[in-house]
């Protein structure tokens, strides 16, 4: 086999590679769907169809990895290259955890009960936090294929929306009143927020990949203070 077609292959398997990765965000948006729709209707029995389907995740994120550890071991990547390759690797992780939080949100809704006292307003914006985080998952997946440093930096805007909202339910929770079944179930739903946020945050740090791919240098959005951070350097090979 001449080293052309070697090369040639080569690249067919990592373009390959990527694909299955970006897949998994489409997995990760299925999985939230369900979610969203398991807290809403505090439907128990579909919230343990999220957790078994997770299996499905983690089987995705097994296979990247392997695929990139044979890759490695086979291949005499370029810089380039390599750079793809070690993002790949943070888009998996982070699907990985998403899929997590889907389940981890999951698990709590029996816990509530079928006829728990909600809060319509709490709901609501616990909904739109889902809905917001599914739109930034889309974003992320569209600005690494199409290698946008533009649009990946946009998801800090997009999850500064996610970040009020989960604010807001904050406020909603300390403020339900003293009646104890309320209080527990408000409690509950703060983790479902808090998982959610953090759905938000995986999305973002897929954001940074982008980034590292294009410029080759990594760089976070924003530092620990939530002030968004411009560090793009020149593209390097």
């Amino acid at each position: 086999m001449s080293p052309e077609t070697t090369r040639t292959q080569y690249q067919d398997e990592l373009t390959k590679l990527e694909e299955r990765a970006l897949e998994g965000l489409d997995m990760v948006v299925s999985a939230l769907d369900r979610t969203l729709e398991a807290v809403e209707q505090q439907d128990a029995e579909l919230a343990t169809l999220v957790i078994a389907d997770d299996d499905r995740i983690d089987g995705r994120y097994l296979e990247i990895n392997q695929s990139i550890l044979t890759m490695l071991a086979t291949q005499a990547p370029v810089a380039t290259d390599l750079r793809l390759i070690s993002a790949l690797l943070h888009v998996i992780h982070s699907v990985e955890r998403m899929g997590d939080q889907c389940v981890n949100i999951a698990k709590v809704i029996p816990l509530t009960g079928n006829d728990a006292p909600q809060r319509a307003e709490m709901v609501d914006r616990i909904v739109r936090m889902g809905e917001q985080a599914r739109s930034m998952l889309s974003q992320a997946k569209k600005a690494f294929e199409n290698r946008d440093v533009g649009l990946a930096h946009d998801l800090v805007n997009q999850d500064d929306l996610i970040d009020q909202l989960n604010k807001e339910c904050f406020q909603v929770a300390v403020q339900v009143g003293d009646d104890a079944d309320i209080r527990e179930w408000a409690m509950t739903m703060m983790l479902v927020a808090r998982a959610i946020e953090r759905i938000g945050d995986n999305a973002v740090d897929i954001g940074e990949q982008v980034a590292f791919v294009v410029t080759g240098l990594f760089e976070e959005f924003e530092d620990a203070s939530g002030t968004q951070e411009h560090l793009l350097g020149p593209k390097s090979d």
